[in-house]
């Protein structure tokens, strides 16, 4: 890569209001947001205590917080039905079925490369 090339590069990531990184990728790449859309992407729509079920380790609080981000940011929807007691319902967005492919692609790399990751350090 040529000096010029690298500067131009380092841009993206040195401008903090314009860095596609830390503003846009950094919505779904935390501990728990990529778990939490794929287990709504398994279903079509899907209720709190499911997604907790499905993910155990998370608490209740952390969940709350992390749905509400993610709905914040477009990538999921919350569905509330007028029922006693109310039922309320996630789904993913049309942008959040967009990222699903490209999280497939992560998993997929993280399969292939759990050993290797997470021997390095043994």
């Amino acid at each position: 890569m040529r000096p010029l090339e690298l500067q131009e590069n380092l841009k993206k990531f040195t401008c903090v209001e314009e860095c596609p990184v830390r503003n846009v990728i950094a919505r779904f790449s935390g501990k728990w947001q990529m778990l939490v859309l794929c287990v709504l992407a398994e279903n079509e729509a899907t209720r709190f205590n499911a997604i907790g079920k499905a993910i155990p380790d998370i608490s209740p609080k952390v969940l709350t917080d992390t749905l509400k981000n993610l709905e914040r940011d477009n990538l999921i929807s919350r569905s509330v039905y007028a029922e006693i007691p109310p039922r309320v319902e996630y789904s993913l967005t049309e942008l959040g079925r967009s990222l699903m492919p490209v999280i497939g692609n992560i998993i997929s790399w993280a399969i292939e490369n759990f050993e290797k990751v997470t021997n390095c350090n043994k």
